[in-house]
């Protein structure tokens, strides 16, 4: 992990280019697709990883240019954040889709589970590798998390919803190991349907969760979310499930606080964990200044010590402009880089 003071990183996804996809498919589809949506790619398919690879190299080069310290592909070769690992598993049947009342409450296609959950193959290996290869910085990988995968698809095989999430969990251990593997500093579990089903989410939320994580090193992230701002205008100011993830062997935790202007005194329920406290307001498209984001830096330190907080935005930056992101990550670094001076002053005028 980076010994920097109050390091900075994304949550997963950066802005595609336009060249890469069609964003008028893409964000005025309304919903975040669950299988296959490949009208969004712009390329043709005996050119289209080339392309991805091409469009992760500006993400890289974005996110280092912009200052951060923890970088990660951008999620360039995903439709959404969850579908590309879903959809690679056994046991689901993708091309005759359910549909169900999705997160936003819109009508959702999702996969139909008809058979054993099995992961076939490694489906990010070579994403980590790509990324490895063309940074000297520390990466992260995103994975979505065994609850949230069990909640995005209809079962009818295991008639259990607590046995899907287990099953998904197994798969997503072993490819979260094999991520390690090949070179991930940091693997990163997104759970926004922690949140938005906190009733199931307590009854075995934090048990699949801690399947998942089971035989993996190094630092591990959670992520919960309201939803991407771009289809959750209106969103809460509390989590409805927050504080039992103490109970996970998750070391980090990752919140949104901008947007939603959290009250972060309820971070003192996840006193065991390193919190990454998102200090980006992605529904707004105002890029905001380096001494806001000091602020709401400051406000977290009131209640997390420097040692155990992450900088980051709210939440993955997929559904903005690729001007508006960089500008939101500079503005991020900027005003990390303002407190770290100012605690180093505090040090030192005690010293």
């Amino acid at each position: 992990m980076t010994k920097t003071l109050l390091p900075t990183t994304v949550v997963g996804s950066y802005p595609q280019p336009d060249w890469l996809v069609d964003r008028a498919i893409l964000v005025g589809n309304n919903v975040v697709p669950r299988v296959r949506l490949k009208a969004i790619w712009r390329v043709a398919e005996d050119a289209l990883e080339q392309a991805q690879d091409d469009a992760t190299l500006i993400a890289i080069r974005d996110m280092e240019r912009a200052g951060i310290d923890i970088i990660t592909d951008g999620e360039m070769r995903r439709e959404s954040y969850s579908n590309r690992f879903a959809l690679a598993l056994d046991g689901v049947d993708v091309d005759n889709p359910a549909i169900v009342v999705g997160r936003a409450g819109k009508p959702t296609p999702v996969p139909r589970i008809t058979g054993p959950i099995r992961r076939r193959h490694a489906v990010e290996v070579r994403d980590v590798e790509f990324l490895r290869a063309n940074t000297d910085r520390q990466i992260k990988i995103t994975l979505p998390g065994p609850f949230t995968l069990s909640m995005q698809a209809h079962d009818e095989y295991y008639g259990d919803p607590e046995a899907v999430a287990m099953a998904y969990a197994e798969a997503v251990a072993e490819e979260a190991r094999d991520l390690k593997a090949a070179g991930a500093d940091i693997i990163q579990f997104d759970e926004p349907w922690l949140q938005a089903r906190p009733e199931q989410a307590m009854q075995f939320g934090v048990k699949a969760l801690n399947r998942a994580l089971e035989g993996v090193p190094g630092p591990t992230v959670v992520h919960l979310c309201f939803g991407y701002a771009a289809m959750v205008a209106d969103k809460p100011s509390g989590y409805s499930f927050l504080s039992q993830l103490a109970d996970s062997t998750a070391e980090q935790i990752s919140i949104e606080a901008a947007q939603p202007k959290l009250d972060l005194g309820i971070l003192a329920d996840l006193s065991n964990k390193t919190i990454m406290l998102g200090v980006l307001d992605l529904g707004s498209a105002e890029v905001e200044s380096p001494q806001t984001v000091a602020a709401r830096i400051r406000a977290g330190l009131r209640h997390v010590a420097a040692e155990r907080l992450v900088i980051a935005p709210d939440c993955g930056m997929k559904y903005l402009p690729r001007a508006r992101a960089f500008g939101k990550l500079s503005a991020m670094a900027a005003g990390a880089a303002i407190v770290r001076q100012e605690l180093a002053g505090d040090c030192r005028g005690k010293g």
